[in-house]
């Protein structure tokens, strides 16, 4: 269901993988989280998440929910709650790619991504209050962070879903291209990142996610991480390339 790619340039590719249209089922979330939690004791240069060529996922497996009740949800949606964190823990920059559809907690897995590349084609929202529910894994609080509350407002409240242009307009997005080269723009991408300043990207990660602490707070959790990147060599070798006029080669230490 989830598979683990290891390609050159340090770059790891998780594909979803369960016909016809990568519904989340319970399993593919714990294996989702595994691979998030792996990646995270072991983080490679960059991370790509995708779909295939047809389709990133279309949400939770609703043959599977329909005659839940809360005890039995409440499991579900945890499990992809946490699998969403776990995502977003990765101490590198992770990249969807995404084809066809996200939607639901297809789009949930998409938002806990640093960033979000779509074929032009693409379509993307949160349907759930057409099933009479809501988003449940992290939709109502990640989507207003990116995108602003009164367009994240329409979009749960309507349900409806954005193609990829107004997607990028509203910035829910980062980049648009031709379905078939969404994928290699991606890796593109990844290796870029991964030859990049690995412990820089996780310390702004870090002081990102504190961005909505209490502004004390969130300056302390930068100043600290600031402050640590000065014992990295990556550190001297960015400023002395800069004050060389060379483009840097960093080590990742």
């Amino acid at each position: 269901m989830l598979h683990v790619e290891r390609h050159p340039n340090a770059v790891v590719v998780l594909r979803i993988d369960r016909p016809k249209v990568n519904a989340l089922c319970i399993r593919l979330m714990e294996e989702l989280r595994a691979a998030a939690d792996a990646l995270t004791d072991d983080p490679p240069g960059a991370v790509i998440i995708s779909g295939g060529e047809r389709i990133f996922a279309a949400g939770a497996d609703i043959r599977e929910m329909v005659g839940y009740g809360p005890d039995e949800i409440a499991s579900d949606v945890g499990a992809l709650e946490q699998a969403c964190r776990d995502l977003e823990a990765i101490p590198k920059v992770t990249i969807a790619a995404i084809n066809g559809f996200a939607l639901g907690g297809g789009l949930e897995v998409a938002l806990s991504c640093d960033v979000r590349f779509v074929a032009e084609d693409a379509r993307l929202g949160l349907p759930e209050i057409k099933l009479g529910i809501i988003p449940g894994s992290g939709g109502t609080q990640r989507l207003p962070r990116l995108v602003g509350l009164p367009k994240a407002r329409h979009l749960i409240l309507t349900g409806r879903q954005v193609d990829a242009a107004e997607a990028l307009a509203i910035g829910l997005v980062d980049r648009l291209a031709a379905p078939d080269e969404v994928y290699r723009v991606a890796v593109g991408e990844a290796r870029a990142f991964a030859a990049g300043p690995l412990l820089a990207y996780a310390a702004a990660k870090r002081a990102m996610a504190a961005a909505d602490h209490p502004l004390e707070e969130g300056l302390r959790v930068e100043r600290e991480a600031f402050v640590a990147l000065f014992a990295t060599r990556d550190q001297e070798e960015g400023m002395r390339a800069f004050l060389e006029k060379r483009e840097p080669k960093f080590e990742g230490r």
